[in-house]
């Protein structure tokens, strides 16, 4: 009998046990069912030159796997435009969608490790919610993580990160990932 024992992620823990009580006791909730969670995490990169260096492409995709611990998707570009010579199917990016376990073990990296490697960094304005309570960041290198080999590196590559979440308002949205440990300049 070959049983594999799965290790419940810190951060979801931490939800459960912390995160769930004080947004159930400061939004009036009922149940802990109604309480806001983390649906999911896209992390999108925009690579211009994919469509002529494939190289560089798969470069950053090895890398943005290694971050994440997931494949990325290849993203083409939907129309031709020609005032930035882009064609209709050429590679223009890479994304990930990050749900569950893996989800939180990546929150955690980036919460405990990546963001405290930024230079001068002093936290992230709240400015980039959405009326439903999901959250953009953008990054502008990839190079704060710790899984990127410097001897490999090809080309500094910034990201997107945005927090899909089940929150109906900001407030409840920004609430959450403060509770998660998500660093707000005050």
């Amino acid at each position: 009998m070959n049983q594999t024992v799965s290790k419940v992620p810190r951060m979801l823990e931490k939800y459960r046990s912390e995160v769930v009580p004080e947004l159930m006791k400061e939004f009036g909730y009922k149940n802990p069912m109604q309480t806001p969670h983390l649906e999911k995490i896209v992390v999108n990169m925009g690579v211009k030159e994919g469509q002529e260096d494939i190289k560089i492409l798969d470069q950053l995709a090895v890398e943005l796997a290694r971050i994440v611990g997931q494949k990325p998707v290849v993203t083409r570009a939907k129309k031709s435009i020609s005032a930035f010579k882009l064609r209709q199917g050429s590679p223009i990016g890479l994304k990930v969608t990050l749900r569950r376990a893996r989800m939180y073990e990546f929150i955690d990296r980036l919460f405990n490790v990546a963001m405290p490697r930024i230079r001068d960094f002093r936290g992230f304005l709240d400015r980039s919610f959405d009326q439903h309570g999901n959250f953009t960041i953008g990054l502008t290198e990839q190079t704060i993580f710790p899984e990127v080999e410097f001897d490999k590196m090809k080309k500094t590559q910034g990201m997107d990160i945005t927090f899909v979440t089940t929150a109906e308002n900001k407030k409840e949205g920004k609430r959450l990932l403060e509770l998660l440990g998500f660093p707000f300049r005050k």
